[in-house]
C-alpha cells in the first residue's frame, strides 16, 4: 500500500493544507440536482461540497473536494419553499445538521404515513439506512444545513412510486 506524504515524512505544511476546505473556496452547485426540477420548481436547491461528492452525481473533476475516506459532507442550500424530495438511501445512514434557517424533515413509511419535525439552528437528525426521508424549507429565509452520509461513495438513492421524483432521470 502506498504511504501518504504524512507517513513518508513529506512536507507537513503542504500535507496540512491538503486537509482543509475553507468556506471561501466553496461554491453552491445549482446544477447537480437540477434534473429534479423536471418534477417541479420547488426542487431547486444547491449542494456545496466539502468531503466527497455524495450520491448526487460524478464530481471527480472538482479538485476543491477533499477526498473521502469513510463519509461525505456537504452543505445543502434550500431557498424558501424549496424541497428535497422523499428518497431512501438503502446502503447508509444520513445526518442533517441545521446551520441557518429551519428545515422541516419528513420520515415516511409508505405512501400514507409520514411524521414531520421542524429543525432549527444546531438541531440535527440521523436517518438510518432504508428509511425514507424528505426535507422542506417552510421559512421565508434560506436554510443551510450539513449533510453527512456515512460512506465514501453512497449508492444513488431511490424514489418511491408515489413520489413526484419517481421515474425522473438525469438526462
Amino acid at each position: 500500500m502506498d504511504k501518504t506524504p504524512y507517513e513518508n515524512n513529506g512536507d507537513l505544511a503542504k500535507f496540512t493544507d491538503s486537509l482543509i476546505a475553507t468556506k471561501d473556496s466553496r461554491e453552491p452547485d445549482w446544477d447537480t440536482l437540477s434534473f429534479q426540477e423536471k418534477a417541479g420548481a420547488q426542487y431547486r436547491r444547491a449542494q456545496i461540497r466539502y468531503v466527497g461528492s455524495g450520491a448526487t452525481g460524478n464530481h471527480e473533476s472538482d479538485n476543491r473536494i477533499l477526498p473521502s475516506g469513510g463519509f461525505t459532507l456537504s452543505n445543502m442550500l434550500l431557498p424558501p419553499g424549496a424541497e428535497g424530495p422523499e428518497h431512501t438511501h438503502h446502503d447508509v445512514e444520513e445526518a442533517f445538521f441545521v446551520l441557518e434557517g429551519q428545515v422541516r424533515v419528513g420520515i415516511h413509511r409508505g405512501a400514507d404515513e409520514t411524521e414531520y419535525r421542524t429543525l432549527g439552528y444546531r438541531d440535527m437528525i440521523v436517518v438510518p439506512a432504508g428509511v425514507a426521508r424528505s426535507l422542506k424549507n417552510e421559512g421565508d429565509t434560506d436554510a443551510l444545513f450539513c449533510v453527512i452520509i456515512g460512506t465514501r461513495k453512497p449508492q444513488v438513492p431511490t424514489y418511491p412510486e408515489h413520489s413526484p421524483m419517481h421515474g425522473v432521470t438525469r438526462d
